[in-house]
């Protein structure tokens, strides 16, 4: 094939990536596009001033990381081995499709929107009762979104020619696309394995270890968390030791107990790994849960449903409804604070303030062991600051914030869910030991972080409940408003 139809990307994080025309051609479509004006980290933009990247060069990111990945994979592979088990050039376009494509569901500012829907669909309840409706907008998951919006992307000729052998492989041979791998696509995208009358059982149980590159739920561990983890620590300023490309060398597809087929490292990478899900944690610590963060968002989140509320619409729709059309959707993006800052005075008032720097203030905040609460919910009903809250005049104004601070795996450590191979039987998946790795490993996976936040203006109520939920003294910003 002709070199000049591929396209080369210089991308921050891995250099130059040559992209094949079918990927182009997804790329450039308007469904792709719109990811450039979707903040990848959301409100964390208002607090590192660095968190400019969006969702569009990540999915870039993750898709040459699929590419990589499965190739690595399949040159791997003996010769001997049978036919159903190889990996086919139509599984690596596939694989690598689903990783370009994984997030084109996202709305404005990335995971806040499910926030935002989530709200909506309590606020439909208390009004109208349990629907259809309000149930569609509590399960509503990106992942899901991102399935519907490829189908949208598609039909624009780009299924025909994916079907008809238009585009051709490495060795100049069409590629023909079916219906059970366009249902693959979607199964890497939503991180789902096939049901029983799936297309794809075969595949799945051939090489159910393509399901685990693009979005694994068994272990956690997936080129799209490595993309974003590289990325947001480069754009933040923090510095990550895990590599991902060290991965990408050792893994390889050994045996497990079960006799399932699945990617594993080798057994010399368990620190690195435990690297990554640290990781993981430090930008949940000082990125993802920052407390400056989480008033912007919870701000952004009392905007968009005071627009929803004040009959804000696109193309006729409002926000909870445009979810469902597609063509509509597109035009959600983070440009849509501008939009109803025109329509809605209540959200241009709240955006104001976010501009001039008038945040929600922290009042407070504990981090509790996980076996202290049984669930968030009891974190926000500390009987000490539901007392304490009970006894303003404007309590309808405080607000608890919640959030996990974990390895992946809730309290569990994540590294018991992988499997290894050893340089002597690399064929072979298993589980290592603690003696194997290190007794200097963390005893506890997981905390939470709870936040009390004052809406008002200007002043802040006086004496928070700090004395009786930590030994600790207040901290330096406690009492003060965010900056």
């Amino acid at each position: 094939m002709a070199t000049e139809r591929y396209k080369i990307f210089n991308d921050s994080v891995h250099g130059h990536i040559k992209m094949h025309p079918l990927l182009v051609d997804i790329i450039d479509t308007p469904e792709f596009q719109r990811l450039r004006n979707i903040k990848q980290m959301g409100g964390i933009y208002y607090v590192f001033p660095g968190a400019c990247h969006n969702r569009f060069e990540h999915s870039l990111g993750v898709g040459h990381l699929a590419g990589e990945l499965v190739r690595s994979l399949k040159a791997q592979q003996p010769q001997e081995v049978q036919e159903a088990e190889k990996i086919t050039s139509i599984d690596m376009f596939c694989v690598q499709i689903a990783g370009l494509c994984h997030d084109l569901g996202h709305g404005p500012f990335s995971l806040l929107f499910e926030e935002v829907l989530k709200e909506l669909a309590e606020r439909m309840v208390s009004e109208t009762g349990e629907s259809e409706t309000t149930e569609a907008l509590k399960n509503w998951k990106h992942e899901e979104q991102s399935g519907k919006m490829f189908n949208q992307l598609i039909k624009n000729g780009i299924k025909e020619k994916m079907k008809n052998g238009h585009y051709k492989d490495e060795h100049n041979e069409g590629l023909k696309f079916q219906d059970k791998d366009f249902e693959f696509i979607h199964e890497l995208i939503e991180g789902t394995r096939p049901s029983t009358d799936s297309l794809n059982r075969e595949r799945h149980e051939r090489k159910s270890y393509l399901y685990e590159i693009v979005a694994n739920k068994e272990t956690g561990i997936d080129v799209d968390k490595m993309d974003y983890f590289s990325r947001d620590c480069l754009h933040l300023g923090m510095k990550s030791n895990f590599s991902h490309e060290r991965f990408v060398m050792f893994a390889r597809v050994s045996t497990n107990e079960d006799g399932e087929k699945q990617i594993c490292m080798r057994d010399k990478e368990a620190l690195n790994m435990y690297e990554l899900f640290h990781v993981r944690y430090l930008l949940h610590y000082n990125a993802y849960q920052h407390r400056v963060k989480v008033a912007v968002e919870m701000m952004i989140v009392d905007a968009l449903l005071a627009a929803d509320e004040d009959d804000f619409k696109l193309d006729g729709m409002k926000i909870s409804e445009a979810v469902n059309y597609p063509a509509t959707y597109l035009k959600l993006t983070d440009n849509i604070l501008q939009e109803i800052k025109g329509s809605s005075e209540k959200a241009k008032e709240i955006i104001n303030r976010i501009e001039k720097r008038d945040l929600y203030s922290f009042v407070d905040s504990r981090i509790f062991k996980s076996d202290e609460l049984k669930d968030l919910n009891d974190a926000q009903k500390q009987e000490k600051w539901q007392k304490w809250i009970e006894e303003k005049s404007d309590k309808d104004k405080l607000t608890v914030k919640t959030a996990k601070l974990n390895y992946g795996k809730e309290e569990e450590d994540p590294i018991k869910h992988l499997r290894f191979y050893r340089k002597n039987n690399p064929d072979a998946a298993v589980e290592l030991e603690e003696h194997e790795v290190s007794y200097l490993l963390p005893k506890s996976f997981a905390e939470i972080k709870v936040m009390l936040f004052y809406k008002g203006v200007p002043k802040l109520p006086e004496n928070p409940p700090t004395k009786g939920l930590s030994d600790e003294k207040p901290s330096e910003g406690s009492s003060k408003k965010s900056s």
